[in-house]
């Protein structure tokens, strides 16, 4: 699956009308305002640092960057001069594209060569494009599911994760050790160093069994043994496991709790509200934008929101107990 993620982001472009699928800063503005701006109070929460790295793992085209930054920039300019973006992407592509709208950014191909120093992570759509394992249980144990000459086959689990014991015939797991180990890496860095990082997907907040490998291809479903780079493959995020890695690593841990909840005590509907207003020929465009985002029965429930800091942060904005 990594092979065939990478070749499609290297080769095609996915993201619009145009592509295969639509993420939330292309689908409103007020996304990445949104996300900039918790991320000047969360600076504020930390006290300020003078430089802090704003970094964004996975951005696409730089929408939701230049966004963000758009709106620093004019609600909080010490945010927005003392930070400094760096940005996570290894296609060379998506790389020229995100540089047309953040020519000052600094490009990096993963978290270990990120300057040391206090940081604020944001990853939109990251972490459901990791490579993930199934495993089949078949009688009384467990096999893996792979792909050999254009074919699903199965093998005897080995070096499998924990699972669970007693399941039915059939029963599928997903596992994604590639996320755990960013997950890992993201809270240990939070824990020595300061910051924060968001994360912003899709899938379940609590554990869960069963299979959610798909693929994309022009807004609707494909099929996940196309040849490699032809199709987006993505799959649901298990967020438990996640924030329970988070946890072990020494950060403290906020959420998972429904992206459209989270984005509406970020005040989304307000800030698109006022775009609608100035931008009148536009305005219905803009609201069913941002509803579309908090919408139970579009992307509001499905999308989950986890928090992941240092641990003498206060709650961070979005995440305060109901």
């Amino acid at each position: 699956m990594a092979r065939a993620v990478a070749a499609y982001y290297a080769a095609r472009e996915p993201f619009g009308a145009g592509g295969d699928f639509t993420t939330a800063p292309e689908i409103s503005q007020a996304f990445g305002e949104c996300l900039g701006l918790w991320a000047a109070v969360t600076w504020e929460a930390m006290g300020r640092p003078d430089p802090v790295l704003l970094v964004e793992l996975g951005p696409g085209r730089g929408t939701l960057m230049a966004d963000a930054l758009r709106a620093v920039a004019e609600v909080a300019p010490g945010f927005r001069a003392a930070l400094r973006v760096h940005l996570v992407e290894a296609s060379p592509r998506l790389r020229a594209a995100q540089a047309a709208r953040i020519p000052d950014a600094q490009w990096h191909d993963g978290l270990a060569s990120l300057p040391d120093g206090p940081a604020l992570v944001l990853a939109n759509e990251f972490l459901d494009a990791m490579p993930i394992r199934q495993f089949i249980r078949r009688g009384t144990g467990w096999t893996e599911r792979y792909v050999a000459e254009g074919a699903f086959v199965e093998r005897p689990a080995e070096d499998a994760p924990a699972l669970p014991p007693d399941t039915p015939e059939g029963t599928v797991a997903e596992h994604s050790a590639a996320g755990l180990t960013l997950v890992r890496a993201l809270a240990r860095r939070c824990r020595d160093q300061g910051g924060a990082a968001l994360l912003l997907d899709y899938g379940p907040a609590e554990a869960v069994l069963g299979e959610s490998l798909q693929a994309m291809a022009v807004h609707g479903r494909a099929e996940v043994l196309a040849p490699a780079g032809t199709v987006d493959l993505t799959a649901h995020v298990l967020f438990a496991p996640l924030a329970a890695a988070a946890r072990e690593a020494g950060a403290a841990v906020h959420g998972p709790l429904p992206m459209g909840l989270f984005l509406q005590r970020l005040g989304i509907m307000s800030l698109a509200a006022l775009q609608a207003r100035r931008a009148p020929q536009l305005a219905r465009q803009i609201l069913s934008g941002a509803e579309r985002l908090v919408a139970p029965e579009a992307m509001g429930r499905l999308f989950k929101a986890l928090c992941l800091c240092h641990p003498g942060l206060p709650v961070p904005q979005g995440f305060e107990p109901a």
